[in-house]
């Protein structure tokens, strides 16, 4: 089989989605690998080191669309490669189903096997596969490290000649992927953390990194099989923010990262809780590719409220591109090894698989995911 990896489209995007590690890797299954020329250029990764690793190179992107068996990328398609791709033809990435109905309709009308990464069920076999894990926690680690660039004071305590510092209190909003690493990372500079999530379950999992964990009485809350955040009622969420704005006003710095699996981020942090917070205090809001957890933030950009800066800053992992990449190259690379029969070199499309039912969008001219078919109310 042909795999094509074209290069990411978008000028503002850094992160490639298969290194020559990985191109290494799938062309030891027999796979043939193909890869746009130029591009690794945005990690300096060079075309020669993808030819060391087995692949071709080339020159003609919509040649090499057309005739590939599968296409690995980031990012979801351009509208207008949909009708390059030929019949049958697999397609993996990102595609953020969800909220791209004419998209996905497209990729069905065109008889594209649609896979997407974001999709792929929280299962242990498949953890290795889990790309919307691995870049969450890349966007927590950057979270913090922005807050703590554009603070005017520093995370840890110190205590010196010329007196005492007091250590940077920091609230995570949301205890995910993102806002696990945000915690962990934010103690590792030595901040003071609270943390807060609808889950009582990630108690442990907050106190193991040695941040207090913020109980509100919520009623009945919990989280998905998959091990996602159930929504909250409207009643629940009114509760939520009023425990939340008295550790909002203490804090120095806010890591919002509360999202709900395949719906809008919820409204957390008001306004009016933003006007609250202390002189120079901030916020950044993981979730802003979402909808945003925070009522007053910007698409990717920083505003000031007040003296209190907001920070929603989109695409978090691509600030760190390379490690993105790797992990990103691994993820990919662990799902073909999984569902590839090394005998006769091929991806086998199994639709009775659990992992495959979850993250293949699309089939045979059809949508065939039960989530998608129900979001989309067919």
């Amino acid at each position: 089989m042909r795999i094509f990896v074209p290069k990411e489209l978008d000028p503002t995007e850094r992160r490639v989605s298969l290194l020559p590690t990985g191109a290494a890797k799938l062309r030891k299954l027999g796979a043939e690998i193909e890869v746009e020329r130029g591009i690794g250029e945005s990690l300096n990764c060079a075309d020669s080191e993808y030819e060391a690793a087995g692949a071709n190179l080339s020159a003609d992107r919509g040649q090499s669309l057309a005739g590939a068996d599968i296409i690995l990328r980031l990012r979801k398609p351009p509208s207008e490669e949909i009708a390059l791709m030929k019949k049958g033809c697999i397609h993996t990435s990102f595609l953020d189903p969800f909220k791209e109905r004419e998209l996905v309709l497209r990729l069905a009308a065109a008889e594209v096997t649609a896979v997407s990464m974001e999709m792929i069920p929280r299962k242990t076999v498949a953890q290795k596969m889990d790309a919307l894990s691995s870049q969450a926690n890349l966007a927590g680690y950057v979270a913090v490290i922005i807050a703590a660039t554009r603070s005017s004071r520093i995370f840890p305590m110190l205590i010196t000649p010329a007196g005492t510092i007091k250590p940077l209190h920091v609230f995570v909003i949301g205890v995910g992927v993102a806002g696990l690493q945000a915690i962990a990372t934010a103690r590792r500079l030595g901040a003071a953390v609270e943390a807060f999530d609808t889950r009582p379950v990630v108690e442990e999992q907050v106190k193991s990194l040695g941040a207090t964990f913020v109980k509100a009485d919520l009623g009945e809350t919990g989280e998905t099989a998959s091990g996602y955040a159930k929504p909250l009622t409207p009643e629940q969420l009114e509760k939520q923010r009023a425990v939340m704005a008295q550790h909002i006003a203490q804090a120095d710095v806010v890591i919002a990262a509360a999202q709900v699996f395949g719906k809008k981020a919820p409204i957390i942090v008001t306004t009016e809780m933003v006007k609250s917070m202390k002189p120079g205090s901030m916020i950044v809001d993981i979730a802003i590719e979402s909808g945003g957890n925070v009522e007053c933030s910007k698409y990717d950009a920083e505003v000031e409220i007040g003296s209190v800066q907001v920070i929603a800053f989109a695409n978090l992992a691509g600030r760190v591109a390379s490690n993105a990449s790797e992990m990103y190259s691994n993820n990919v690379s662990a799902f073909f090894d999984h569902f590839w029969d090394k005998d006769a070199k091929v991806f086998r499309l199994d639709l009775t698989n659990d992992l495959l039912k979850g993250c293949v969008i699309t089939h045979a001219g059809n949508i065939c995911n039960d989530m998608i078919k129900a979001a989309y109310g067919i």
